[in-house]
């Protein structure tokens, strides 16, 4: 993997080419994500850049008994990814997340990767958390059949038989069930990259992405482009 990049989807909208053929498009502000971190062989056993993402604040600036020294609170950073940030020199971001590229010893700590890593024609997975539906019964969760809807049916949108009293004796492993549905990691592949805003770090990418709005997603090249 050579390119990836951490991004937040903003919404969906319609796009014309130069012949007047509608393509419906995801948007996606992506990065600029930082280089916190270069993991080399010798050191980590693996090779790999952490980037973080999405600025956060300072939460509380508070001072010792004496009052010489100024220790931060940073809001949603671990004290273990503040030290991170302190050793690397960097401001805290509130996403951190590692790829594997291919290069990894080119990239530098400070760096940044913008939306200019990929281009119009490029293919991606993008990889996010699904909308949450909570608990939903069987119909909508795996699209089984209804029953009858007369006034003389007891049975409409249950989830029928789960099998024989005495043969199998037993409910099937994986058989469609009403329970929670969504919030789950999707992945959706082979995406086509539409068009890329460079100076706005903005990325539009063919079709529906997985999550809401202002869900972060990440972006990878395709592991299966035609």
């Amino acid at each position: 993997m050579k390119k990836a990049i951490l991004a937040t989807k903003v919404g969906m909208t319609q796009i014309f080419n130069t012949d007047g053929v509608l393509t419906p498009v995801t948007v996606l502000q992506a990065g600029p994500c930082v280089v916190t971190q270069v993991k080399t062989v010798e050191n980590d056993g693996y090779s790999a850049v952490q980037v973080g993402y999405g600025d956060t604040k300072v939460r509380v600036i508070t001072k010792d008994a004496t009052g010489s020294k100024v220790v931060r609170h940073i809001h949603g950073v671990k004290k273990a990814q503040q030290g991170l940030f302190t050793k690397a020199g960097l401001e805290p971001k509130k996403y951190l997340k590692e790829f594997r590229f291919e290069n990894a010893e080119e990239y530098t700590v400070g760096q940044e990767i913008k939306a200019d890593i990929f281009a119009a024609g490029d293919k991606v997975d993008a990889t996010a958390k699904s909308k949450g539906k909570g608990y939903q019964g069987a119909i909508k969760r795996f699209g089984q059949h209804r029953g009858p809807m007369a006034h003389g049916s007891k049975f409409h949108r249950h989830a029928g038989s789960n099998g024989g009293a005495s043969d199998p004796s037993r409910v099937f492993k994986g058989k469609g069930m009403p329970g929670q549905m969504g919030a789950v990691k999707v992945t959706t592949q082979n995406l086509e990259v539409v068009r890329v805003d460079v100076e706005n770090n903005v990325i539009l990418v063919k079709g529906a992405v997985p999550g809401p709005k202002k869900s972060i997603v990440i972006l990878k090249e395709s592991v299966k482009a035609n």
